[in-house]
């Protein structure tokens, strides 16, 4: 399979880019405190079914298949959270990760929401991990490599005092949910890949208050801090142009 895409799979890309897109900007306002996130999921299927789209996270997996439309989750709960009964709290924060499936190409993103006030320290939390997905998207330019996005990330987040996780990382996207090339947040001898225009990346930086281990709950999904100190995760589908980096899930 090819790394770089055609102008066809490219537009392709682009409309299912924009659902994800569209459906974070949406759900932003039913993140509150009492809500379930059972509820927030079957809000966000209902987006993407009625926009075209098919919820890509729905049945992914191998003998496990992953249960939901989208993964949601909580303050120590790194990703792949399964939605269900559990109910906002005031000072939560809740990453909300969706993935979208629409004429047989994806996309990916993901953004930590803030229920009521979270106190500073998550705030300064979501602020640097939001911060550190823009510094690694910036290094995204033919030219480069994998390891310029992930220094980018890498430095940002231990020079603010967090840590970035190691054991989950981003990776290439196009006709298959996950593509090469892996896309570590961490500097690596081995990420040598230079990217080139019309490569398309799911960057995403998942940032831990503390240590950066994470262990993975009985439900086989479920990543949490080894800590239990909260954690953070956003990210952007993108696409390498000759220009600067186009994001094909903006939310704005």
């Amino acid at each position: 399979m090819s790394l770089i895409k055609s102008v066809k799979e490219i537009d392709l890309m682009r409309a299912s880019g924009r659902i994800v897109g569209d459906v974070l900007k949406y759900i932003k306002e039913f993140v509150k405190e009492g809500v379930t996130t059972a509820e927030l999921d079957e809000k966000i299927e209902e987006f993407i079914l009625s926009h075209g789209g098919y919820p890509a996270f729905k049945g992914y997996g191998g003998r496990l298949k992953f249960p939901a439309s989208s993964c949601i989750s909580i303050n120590e709960e790194v990703v792949h959270g399964i939605p269900g009964s559990r109910a906002l709290k005031d000072g939560d924060i809740v990453s909300i990760d969706i993935g979208v499936k629409k004429d047989g190409y994806f996309g990916d993103a993901a953004y930590t929401y803030e229920v009521g006030d979270p106190g500073q320290k998550k705030a300064k939390l979501l602020k640097v991990t939001n911060e550190s997905l823009y510094k690694g998207i910036e290094q995204a330019i033919p030219g480069n490599t994998i390891n310029d996005i992930a220094c980018a990330v890498q430095n940002y987040v231990e020079g603010s005092g967090f840590s970035v996780v190691r054991a989950l990382v981003g990776h290439g996207i196009g006709k298959n949910l996950h593509e090469e090339p892996a896309v570590p947040n961490y500097y690596s001898p081995e990420n040598k890949q230079k990217l080139y225009c019309g490569m398309t990346l799911a960057i995403e930086p998942m940032v831990n208050y503390g240590t950066h281990e994470i262990v993975t709950k009985k439900d086989g999904w479920t990543t949490v801090t080894k800590d239990n100190e909260p954690s953070a995760h956003f990210e952007h589908t993108v696409l390498i142009t000759e220009g600067k980096p186009e994001i094909l899930t903006n939310i704005n």
